[in-house]
């Protein structure tokens, strides 16, 4: 009897203990809890606080970068970070650089570059006669081509991205006329042919030979394409050489080709859309078939 009241006590005992220590862990966890809660309300209030005083900057992207988020700009957005720093180099240089008297020639470091070629073109007109009649060779390829895809094959995007192209480059370049190289080395087997006067900027030359490079990539004509580019590299290189061209008035070329292929592009994409929205036919256009690429490849309907 004894024995069993001594183990009931010691039983009992034992569970008043751990009751005891259940209850001081839940207590110190609720204290523990109660602390970490005020510790939370704390940075809320103080986060809270300087919102309050940064004002209508509390919203802004920038506060909420960290470090992580600034180098992974620089890990995963390396060409932007390269503009980034090339905007401040020329920024450095354009406060610098002192600007070329009025009295002087426009500075063109293509014509620089060139410098050699243009020797060699002054002193031998024949080669440079030749020169220039296959480039209007390659100016009358890329008329053809653009003319082609449309007449033949239906496809309106290029003629419509040359006649926005030689529309604008009119306007600006009768708005703002350069001042013909002095050392300019014309021929009569150039295009324009005949020697006439033309706009410098922007290249019609270049943009053109864009516009019909681009088609060509459009239908995976990759081979013909890139015999193109190749030309339409060779071509600048002469036009600079011959100084029909500045360097920016090729470079413009290459963005503007660029450009209103594009243009033409979203205008003949929206034009299709009204004309289904409206139930319209659409003429050949719309009648055309099309090519696995989406293209148009000829004015028949089946």
């Amino acid at each position: 009897m004894n024995g069993d009241t001594f183990h009931l006590r010691k039983s009992t005992s034992t569970l008043s203990t751990r009751s005891h220590c259940i209850s001081y862990k839940k207590h110190k966890g609720s204290v523990k809890g109660v602390r970490l809660k005020n510790k939370e309300m704390k940075d809320e209030n103080r986060i809270t606080g300087m919102e309050k005083r940064a004002g209508w900057l509390s919203n802004a992207f920038f506060m909420r970068l960290t470090a992580r988020d600034v180098f992974g700009v620089v890990k995963y957005h390396p060409l932007p970070c390269i503009f980034a720093a090339s905007l401040l180099f020329f920024m450095g240089v354009e406060y610098t650089l002192r600007m070329v008297p009025s009295s002087s020639p426009p500075f063109d470091l293509g014509f620089v570059a060139t410098r050699t070629l243009h020797r060699l073109l002054e002193s031998k007109p024949a080669l440079n006669t030749v020169l220039a009649g296959l480039n209007t060779v390659f100016v009358g390829m890329q008329m053809v081509y653009i003319v082609w895809v449309f007449l033949i094959e239906g496809r309106p995007r290029a003629t419509i991205a040359a006649l926005f192209m030689f529309t604008c480059r009119g306007i600006l370049g009768y708005v703002t006329q350069l001042p013909l190289p002095e050392d300019f080395l014309g021929s009569g087997a150039d295009f324009p042919v005949g020697n006439v006067s033309f706009f410098l900027f922007y290249s019609g030359h270049v943009a053109a030979s864009m516009i019909a490079s681009l088609d060509m990539k459009r239908v995976q004509r990759w081979k013909l394409s890139y015999l193109f580019d190749t030309l339409n590299v060779l071509q600048a290189i002469r036009l600079l050489s011959t100084r029909g061209h500045y360097t920016i008035d090729l470079a413009v070329g290459v963005g503007a080709g660029i450009l209103f292929d594009s243009l033409a592009g979203k205008y003949e994409e929206n034009r299709k859309k009204e004309l289904l929205t409206d139930g319209l036919d659409g003429g050949a256009f719309h009648n055309s078939k099309m090519h696995e690429n989406g293209e148009y490849i000829s004015v028949s309907s089946d």
